[in-house]
């Protein structure tokens, strides 16, 4: 992985429930940062404010009485960049690094003052003494002052929020899931932006990469490029399943979309995947919503227009640039439907996205006589 030079001093938060105040995050949560010890000491980001007190104490034990010389900061999020003033106030003859927008956008935060700086911009080196960091501009990737750091003595990405996953790095758990459910719905808007700094990493010899949450990662790098390059391409993952999420007022939409799932599952041998709407993760149903290339959305009529949980679902997956999909409709209405029609305006526009005849139209309670267009549904999807 590394050498000794090199000293994780990141933080686990394991009592939040809800990252940005949005994404559920059961296993907790990793803030991470390192330093590197050479002739000149550089510190690799600091720490959400909720978890300082860990950090600089984990910091202290790793400097043992020596003083850093670099903060460098690779993302001016709070998550990553709050506890900066606090770090200034036990190391105040530090230099900050970062490039010009970092210095901008730090101002929103803290009152510099006559902190030390040091603007840096794409392919410029610092010289610690072994150690070498070459920096990279990742703009958008989230934020627009994100930049990496590649470390050419080891061989070390410092990716910023890059590669990461939602979990505590102590859980032992798949990085698959929680990596992909972070990144479509927090980096997901920006896949041409993650395409560029792939373009950049692919000419680098990285044999760690060091991401800020989630574990460090080294066997598994071509396996997390590859998925990274599905994800910011917009591929889908799953071909032959089907993803089925509703929205059902009183049941009996959630009844057609079960049904809907039984005559699928009879066609093909691909995963069916019910996903309500009003239950499910919602971060989750949208990671589920990019895997499987398709999709049927099924939904109440609401007040002459879509269910909230359907609307809202749509409306995230829009913004998180969802692409390059399959999809059939399901409405219901006990004398009004407009769900359908709803729901394929909200589509409109989508990168790629061919919806399926028949658009399946329920009046109330699912009959006999709607089975014949949920089995040409099934077969419409299953073959487009």
């Amino acid at each position: 992985m590394y050498s000794d030079a090199i000293r994780y001093i990141g933080v686990d938060d394991v009592d939040i429930d809800l990252f940005e105040g949005q994404y559920e995050v059961p296993s907790g949560m990793s803030y991470n940062s390192y330093v590197i010890l050479d002739d000149k000491i550089a510190v690799m980001d600091t720490v959400d404010l909720r978890k300082v007190n860990d950090y600089l104490a984990n910091l202290k034990a790793a400097l043992e009485d020596r003083k850093p010389d670099y903060l460098i900061v690779h993302h001016v999020e709070p998550d990553h960049a709050s506890s900066l003033q606090r770090f200034l106030d036990v190391y105040p003859d530090v230099t900050l690094v970062g490039n010009a927008k970092t210095f901008q956008m730090l101002e929103n935060y803290f009152h510099l003052g006559s902190t030390a700086r040091l603007v840096v911009k794409e392919g410029e080196k610092l010289e610690l003494g072994h150690h070498t960091l070459t920096f990279i501009m990742a703009p958008m990737v989230h934020w627009p002052e994100v930049m990496m750091s590649y470390e050419s003595e080891e061989h070390l990405l410092f990716s910023a929020d890059a590669f990461g996953k939602f979990g505590a790095r102590g859980m032992d758990e798949p990085w698959d899931d929680e990596a992909r459910r972070y990144y479509l719905n927090i980096v997901g808007k920006y896949g041409p932006q993650v395409q560029a700094v792939l373009k950049k990493a692919a000419a680098l010899d990285i044999r760690t990469i060091l991401p800020l949450h989630g574990p460090d990662l080294d066997e598994t790098i071509p396996h997390v490029l590859d998925l990274y390059q599905k994800w910011s391409t917009y591929t889908p993952e799953i071909e032959n399943g089907v993803l089925i999420a509703y929205a059902s007022l009183h049941g009996n939409t959630a009844g057609a979309a079960e049904r809907l799932a039984d005559i699928l599952d009879t066609k093909t041998d691909g995963d069916i995947l019910l996903a309500d709407l009003a239950r499910v993760d919602p971060a989750e149903a949208l990671s589920c919503a990019f895997q499987y290339r398709r999709v049927v959305f099924a939904a109440s009529t609401y007040n002459a227009g879509v269910m909230p949980f359907m609307d809202d679902f749509l409306h995230h997956l829009k913004a998180k640039n969802w692409q390059n999909h399959v999809v059939g409709l399901i409405e219901n209405g006990s004398w009004a439907p407009m769900a359908g029609k709803v729901m394929k305006a909200e589509l409109e526009g989508v990168k790629n996205v061919t919806v399926v005849d028949p658009v399946v139209s329920i009046r109330g309670a699912l009959k006999e006589s709607d089975l014949p267009a949920l089995e040409a549904l099934a077969d419409a999807i299953l073959n487009a």
